[in-house]
């Protein structure tokens, strides 16, 4: 018999997801109170339970809607419904206090701050006015504060900071947007600012509301300060001032390396750099990334140091209340409208997180520390993307906004640990159908960054309960990070790593990214600086045709001597001649990269080459552009990573638009020659061609070079996807123009979004080849 329609029902529902510490279990509270239904909602360490007691209109509709209706930042990734004995309870619905029990939740990433907190800290009649860590469920940190899950206020470095009765009505009242917001706080709990000057520097301590006057003043002045974040520490300048430029510039070692900028508001931005519709929304988004933007060539407001050579430069907003009133609200006397914001940190070491770490890493550095007393749990950098021209983002630092948000693989992995590269570190640890990527760590020169990438898996594995059971890391027999998964793996149930290759882990990244799952290889073009091969020769320019099982060469660059190896790369004339030399071609001595040698380099070089002494063959891709870049005229020793390959897209962006010729490659048996190019070339520098036409032959044509090298690829087997991936591919024109000539000749081409092309992406196909090939065993 049909139960009447008017009896009431009870369900069970578990979601799944990112639905902790984002005000789920209220707006739950508030759906289910406005359908007037019983029973309780409550965290626990896999997600969120329910239980829905009501009539079974009621309840259906709560089911229906509980998916459609989620506060900002939750994310559901599944729901569960199972039919439960009706109780007759009619009492209120209840949130109950978190469950502990073994299982799994997602943890959100930090995010900016949102309308609502912003209008209390500006409003002068709110009791939050000017504080600097008004936060709710909508915005502020997370991960970076989260030492246990499932996240309570316990398990956070908020835990020392006791709720005032005020915050602490708010922490419990389920109508309030901070009901259970862990970092709630306010001017009475803390936490509190304070500066601290650097000794002999002649400026006064302070606390509190003068701390944040005192820094102000103290940019305003020229001077450096070391200002706490949500992940860690910045070295914050006036971007107008070019002493103060100048100064950060040589503490730092900095070199000529773009420096990114903070910008108060939109219309400050506006007034350094070009802005469209999709890079403003990327900038104001709650991840508040660093967006390259195209810098205006008439602008006034920068300092020429701030990106020297660059046409772009790397913009972010604020994304804290420290930032904010960083900035001044109205009523405060004038400062800069545009900070220089670099991670805190000298060079070639991780970001700063600890205080009093701060105090000597830093030493030096800052003429003042802004900090605070909420400790940071994790440390995370800034992220970096830029725009497409389509309104596609390439993420090229994923980090701070990102991090911990997984990705969802389209092929189970056993619990794993891929700890990435030695270059742009950051780990990737994954289970089932999840993969988690850890902080950006940077470049694994030395023990602390070893160090900050163990605090790193040791962390994710907190916050994400996997326990692996292999590691994965690169073929690379002299990297730290191949090390450390050595000792990593020495303790697990499968006690010798996964060593995958280089380039194989890239092109694996693009397809995961992209959700294909392995059973039909892809065309991968796999572009970058430098990559362990097979047969010990630095790759660097490949093509291969790989899924996750395995892969086979189809084509690659023709190699030339490294000389050198790795340490020759900050020597871009060098590598000309020695791109020269294995060309055949002379070197005479008009050319550029000649012309750039100090008296007696070239003989020491020519004597190297011919004898071979420290000299290993590449192939790679990026050191082909670092070569081509000297002899253009534009690079001849590099100062940071990649500086001549990016003088050399930047000149060719200047005359894109101006010649549309290309250089072209010798392609025989499956080698792509560049002999033919680098003598074109040499024959346009004779006729006096513009270095930034000669770029923008040079990008045409390895553009067309790989189109007609998948066209052979395609007829040879028949497959129709390519995958572009390698740090070569961050540089926009070349990604954009090989696309837009791949999907005119009918390809699928999968390019980096959330994933970054370069060695920030590579343990995600670390994580995949190697699980793939356990699960298959």
């Amino acid at each position: 018999m049909t139960a009447p329609t008017t009896q009431a029902v009870r369900r069970r529902v578990t979601v799944r997801g990112t639905v902790q510490g984002v005000g789920f279990r209220p707006y739950v509270h508030r759906l289910a109170t406005d359908l007037a239904l019983a029973g309780f909602v409550s965290n626990t360490a896999s997600g969120v339970l329910i239980e829905v007691e009501g009539p079974p209109d009621g309840v259906t509709r709560f089911c229906d809607r509980l998916s459609t209706e989620l506060p900002p930042l939750a994310a559901v990734t599944g729901v569960g419904v199972e039919d439960l004995p009706a109780t007759g309870a009619d009492d209120a619905f209840r949130i109950r206090s978190t469950e502990r029990s073994p299982g799994r939740t997602l943890l959100p990433p930090d995010t900016a701050t949102c309308a609502d907190c912003l209008r209390e800290l500006t409003d002068p009649a709110d009791r939050r006015h000017r504080h600097p860590f008004v936060t709710c469920t909508h915005c502020g940190p997370r991960f970076t504060i989260a030492t246990g899950m499932p996240y309570d206020r316990a398990v956070t470095t908020m835990t020392g900071f006791p709720m005032c009765p005020a915050c602490a009505r708010e922490y419990g009242d389920p109508g309030d947007r901070r009901f259970h917001a862990q970092p709630v706080a306010c001017p009475d709990c803390g936490p509190r600012l304070y500066l601290v000057p650097a000794s002999g520097s002649g400026i006064h301590p302070a606390r509190g509301a003068d701390a944040l006057a005192a820094a102000r003043a103290l940019l305003a002045a020229g001077r450096i300060v070391a200002v706490k974040g949500l992940g860690g520490y910045h070295l914050a300048c006036d971007a107008t001032d070019a002493r103060a430029v100048d100064a950060l510039r040589t503490r730092k070692a900095r070199g000529g390396k773009p420096l990114a900028v903070m910008c108060a508001d939109l219309d400050a931005v506006r007034r350094v750099a070009a802005l469209s519709a999709a890079e403003q929304a990327a900038l104001t988004s709650p991840r508040r990334p660093i967006v390259l933007l195209r810098r205006r060539a008439q602008q006034e407001v920068l300092t020429p140091g701030v990106c020297p050579g660059s046409p772009h430069i790397g913009v972010m907003l604020p994304y804290t209340p420290v930032h904010t009133l960083l900035f001044g609200l109205p009523g405060d006397p004038p400062g800069p409208r545009v900070l220089v914001m670099t991670s805190g940190n000298r060079s070639g070491e991780p970001i700063v997180t600890d205080d009093d770490e701060a105090l000597t890493r830093l030493a030096g550095l800052a003429d003042a520390w802004l900090a605070h007393d909420r400790a940071i749990a994790s440390p995370c950098d800034d992220s970096l993307l830029r725009v497409r021209r389509d309104g596609t983002e390439q993420v090229l630092r994923r980090s701070r906004g990102y991090v911990p948000r997984p990705l969802r693989l389209p092929v189970a992995v056993r619990p794993a640990l891929a700890v990435g590269g030695d270059l742009k570190n950051a780990l990737c640890i994954g289970e089932s159908d999840q993969a988690w990527f850890g902080p950006h760590i940077g470049d694994m020169g030395n023990l602390t960054t070893l160090e900050a990438a163990r605090r790193a898996e040791s962390q994710m594995r907190c916050l994400t309960g996997v326990s692996p059971e292999l590691v994965a890391a690169d073929r690379h027999p002299g990297y730290h990070s191949v090390q450390w998964a050595r000792r990593r793996a020495a303790h697990l149930l499968r006690r010798t790593p996964e060593l995958v290759q280089h380039h194989h882990a890239h092109i694996a990244s693009a397809m995961a990214e992209h959700g294909l799952d392995g059973t039909t290889p892809v065309i991968g073009v796999a572009f970058d600086g430098t990559g362990y091969g097979d047969d010990g020769t630095v790759w660097g320019g490949e093509v291969l045709l790989a899924d996750y099982a395995g892969y086979r060469h189809f084509a690659h660059l023709t190699p030339a001597p490294l000389p050198g190896g790795d340490a020759g790369v900050a020597n871009p004339c060098r590598l000309a001649l020695a791109r020269l030399w294995a060309a055949g071609l002379p070197w005479d001595a008009d050319l550029p990269s000649v012309r750039a040698c100090a008296p007696g380099e070239t003989a020491v070089l020519e004597r190297q080459l011919t004898r071979g002494v420290a000299c290993v063959a590449t192939s790679s891709m990026g050191r082909l552009f670092d070569a081509v870049s000297s002899l253009a005229g534009l690079c001849h020793r590099a100062g940071y990573e990649a500086q001549a390959a990016l003088e050399l897209e930047a000149a060719a962006t200047s005359a894109w638009d101006a010649d549309s010729s290309a250089y072209t490659f010798g392609l025989a048996s499956h080698a792509c020659d560049p002999a033919p190019v680098l003598s074109a070339l040499v024959a346009d520098l004779r006729r006096g061609t513009p270095a930034p036409v000669l770029a923008a032959r040079f990008h045409r044509g390895v553009a067309r070079a790989v189109v007609e090298i998948c066209r052979r690829a395609r007829q040879a087997t028949g497959l129709t996807t390519v995958a572009l991936s390698g740090g070569v591919f961050a540089n926009a024109l070349l990604e954009e123009e090989c696309t837009r000539l791949l999907a005119g000749d009918g390809f699928r081409v999968l390019r980096h979004g959330e994933v970054p092309p370069n060695d920030g992406g590579l343990a995600l196909g670390q994580l995949v080849v190697a699980a793939h090939e356990r699960t298959e065993e």
